[in-house]
């Protein structure tokens, strides 16, 4: 009897301990940035601007603004995924930029050449300093403005759309919250007490108030594909959901030649610089329409 108890006595504590441990380190898991650059747009024929967007909070963040060669073209603010840095993203913004667009990508605080440490709030605080910069600084009308988000960029492009008025919002490639991916990583620990983060991409997409694509591979080996299907249903019409190609790292734009057709004809529907009250006015249709046809998933398959 003394040594099942001394047996059950040591499982506890080492189960304790492994709890700490991972609440201690969740930080580790979340982010991967790194500090060099390998390439700019100018490597890839783009012209563009080399820009430091400054924080509410003091933060420098590392921009480029990659502008169209089209009149009054839609604009991408681009929320990349929680490893590398911008360069690593470049080939989305020639594809971006290809298809006529602008696109604004920045380095989250902590990554690349921007300064800080990544958190929650402050990646949240980054993503609108870009905002402010468009709007701000560029001059850019928010109808214009398309937000898109891919992998952890989607949640905190999810949570930027919440709290202003984009033409639309993408998210590729994402999860539905942070607590949801912990308990698939670590199914064996008491996840939704131990996480800190919570980037809940599904909960904001309730709150957004835009149209909406979400665009996933059933074969993502990274972030299930039910994941993203509950980040859909969360959300109200105008919404679209694209089946997409590839794995986590191997899928999205690049690879996927039907995902590029569906996301430039998305974002020219939407992303036109209209007034708001125009805009206001085609949603509210759509959304009547969706509900009159008793619409739900609209997808490309």
């Amino acid at each position: 009897m003394d040594i099942m108890f001394s047996i059950i006595k040591i499982g506890a504590v080492a189960y304790a301990g492994l709890c700490m441990l991972v609440f201690a380190r969740q930080g580790s898991y979340v982010y991967y940035p790194d500090r060099e650059e390998s390439a700019t747009p100018g490597d890839l024929g783009m012209r563009y601007d080399e820009d430091v967007i400054k924080t509410e909070d003091g933060e420098s963040l590392a921009a480029w603004f990659v502008p169209s060669s089209e009149t009054a073209a839609p604009v991408i603010l681009l929320c990349h995924g929680n490893a590398g840095d911008r360069a690593d993203r470049l080939h989305i913004v020639l594809t971006l930029h290809e298809m006529g667009f602008g696109v604004l990508l920045f380095d989250y605080r902590g990554y690349g050449r921007s300064t800080g440490k990544p958190s929650e709030k402050g990646t949240y605080a980054d993503a609108r300093a870009a905002w402010r910069y468009l709007v701000d600084l560029r001059g850019i009308d928010p109808g214009a403005i398309v937000i898109y988000g891919r992998s952890l960029g989607g949640a905190i492009a999810a949570n930027l759309a919440t709290e202003t008025s984009p033409a639309a919002l993408i998210v590729e490639s994402t999860f539905s919250s942070a607590p949801d991916m912990a308990g698939m990583m670590f199914p064996y620990l008491p996840c939704r007490w131990l996480c800190r983060y919570r980037y809940d991409t599904e909960a904001a997409v309730r709150r957004v108030g835009c149209p909406l694509m979400v665009a996933h591979s059933p074969v993502d080996g990274m972030i299930p594909f039910r994941q993203a299907e509950a980040v859909f249903d969360a959300a109200a019409e105008p919404k679209q959901f694209v089946r997409t190609i590839g794995d986590h790292n191997s899928g999205g734009l690049d690879a996927d030649p039907e995902y590029r057709e569906a996301l430039k004809t998305f974002v020219l529907k939407h992303g036109v610089g209209a007034s708001q009250q125009d805009r206001a006015g085609r949603l509210a249709m759509e959304r009547a329409d969706a509900e009159e046809r008793g619409e739900g998933v609209s997808s490309v398959e």
